[in-house]
């Protein structure tokens, strides 16, 4: 565990304890998902509030600090809430535009954005704390178990974890883990 402070805001980061080397399936899934989770954070710790919009990648025009947090809250929403809960969508995206939520993330404060994700993160711990990793989803759209939710939620944030570590070191040089 590494305790940092956000030099923006002098306040403490969560926590980010490292998971454990053996453990059982759902302490494994959950304590690596929370890591990448708290990493997401300290990836934005001190980044200045005009460059959460900023989107240096040419080709990649949504690819924002902002745009990377709120989609990352919208896809919690999504797999737990909406997937597994069978809940309406709240996301902001549509068929008319499915990249909303990158565009909203891009003209928001990155604090609320970061609230806001950690308050959805809670929520999802708390789905996936009352179902086994065996359960099926109920939305009739979409035939996962919990398991195959965790992973993707895994994979999804780490990678996007890549995404947020370049765009930091492009906007002001940090860089580290």
């Amino acid at each position: 565990m590494s305790d940092i402070t956000d030099p923006a805001t002098a306040t403490p980061l969560p926590a980010r304890l490292d998971p454990p080397k053996a453990a059982d399936e759902r302490t494994m899934l959950t304590t690596w998902l929370d890591w990448h989770r708290a990493t997401v954070r300290r990836k934005c710790a001190g980044l200045a509030p005009h460059l959460t919009g900023a989107a240096p990648l040419p080709t990649s025009p949504l690819m924002t600090v902002g745009g990377i947090v709120s989609h990352l809250r919208w896809v919690e929403a999504y797999w737990f809430e909406t997937v597994m809960l069978n809940q309406p969508d709240r996301a902001p995206y549509s068929a008319e535009d499915p990249d909303a939520e990158f565009r909203v993330g891009a003209q928001r404060p990155l604090d609320e954005l970061l609230d806001a994700y950690d308050a959805q993160c809670s929520r999802s711990r708390e789905i996936a704390a009352r179902l086994e990793l065996g359960t099926t989803a109920r939305n009739a759209h979409r035939q996962v178990t919990l398991r195959w939710v965790l992973l993707h939620m895994l994979e999804e944030t780490a990678r996007h974890n890549g995404h947020l570590d370049v765009l930091r070191e492009l906007a002001d040089g940090v860089t580290g883990e």
